[in-house]
């Protein structure tokens, strides 16, 4: 019984990885380049891309449960599809399947609206699977403490609303324990949705607010111009992707990324211990400044 884990050299990925394999599940990772993977010992690297059908079809025989990761590119719809689809065909009954909350309300913003595609897909095929919705990342922002640290500003276009910021580092653990409840289950589960929310919901105020106390300086928040944060993100990101960042802001400003109610206290049960905080990344991070 085999568990294949799809992006395993990303952020979540490695982390799901080594949470299987502390917990002695036999892990399969699919990579594109395995020469640069770096892996725990004991997982077996298969090399392999989600629009090369036969490098696929050789990464799925054999395996039990899939763990299924797309990256926001232009052809992650397509790749999904192809990944699911040969997965059937491969026997596989047992799926966790990475979407984002909110599919299903973010329709016009593009890698959202491919996600719920996905879930349709999986739903509609009759697939046993998780579908967990993760809100937004806090590991994002650390491509912004710069910013934050360096301009006193803290520019992500959060809103009034609020986010249900969850850690990465959350996501990769429960992501690793759904995938063990489905391959250990005597036979397939049913699907499920499982929302992945942080343990509070944050406005842009707030999380400037905590950046001020963290720091010991005024921190201020300067999002709710989507068109600049568009522009800023063409510096290092292709247009269509900061397109799609951009209209992912405008949903934030108009709807927020808010839990459902339970959401919170689930996850807190599945993990045995409270989720981790906005506030504890931010002292990570300004002590490793």
């Amino acid at each position: 019984m085999t568990i294949l884990v799809t992006g395993a050299t990303g952020n979540v990925g490695s982390q799901v990885i080594q949470h299987l394999v502390d917990r002695g599940a036999d892990v399969r990772a699919l990579v594109r380049d395995p020469s640069k993977a770096n892996l725990p010992a004991g997982v077996a690297v298969v090399n392999g891309d989600f629009l090369d059908v036969d490098s696929l079809r050789t990464a799925f025989d054999g395996v039990s449960t899939l763990f299924l990761l797309n990256a926001v590119v232009p052809e992650e719809f397509t790749q999904a599809v192809i990944a699911l689809n040969l997965a059937r065909s491969a026997g596989i009954e047992r799926i966790v399947y990475l979407s984002v909350i909110h599919a299903d309300v973010y329709v016009n913003v593009p890698h959202f609206a491919g996600k719920f595609a996905v879930e349709r897909m999986i739903e509609h095929m009759g697939m046993a699977a998780t579908i967990l919705r993760p809100a937004y990342f806090i590991q994002n922002d650390l491509t912004i403490k710069d910013v934050i640290t360096g301009h006193g500003i803290y520019p992500m276009p959060v809103g009034e609303k609020g986010l249900a910021m969850i850690d990465a580092r959350d996501i990769a653990e429960i992501a690793a324990l759904e995938l063990l409840r489905r391959e250990q289950a005597a036979q397939p589960l049913p699907l499920t949705r499982i929302n992945l929310v942080g343990p509070e919901t944050l406005t842009g105020a707030d999380i400037a607010a905590i950046w001020s106390e963290v720091l010991g300086r005024p921190i201020n928040y300067g999002g709710g111009d989507t068109d600049a944060f568009e522009q800023n993100l063409k510096q290092f990101m292709p247009a269509w992707m900061a397109y799609d960042m951009r209209m992912m802001g405008e949903r934030f400003l108009t709807d927020g990324m808010l839990p459902e109610d339970g959401d919170v206290e689930r996850l807190t049960t599945m993990l045995g211990r409270r989720l981790r905080s906005y506030r504890n990344l931010a002292l990570e991070t300004a002590a490793s400044a």
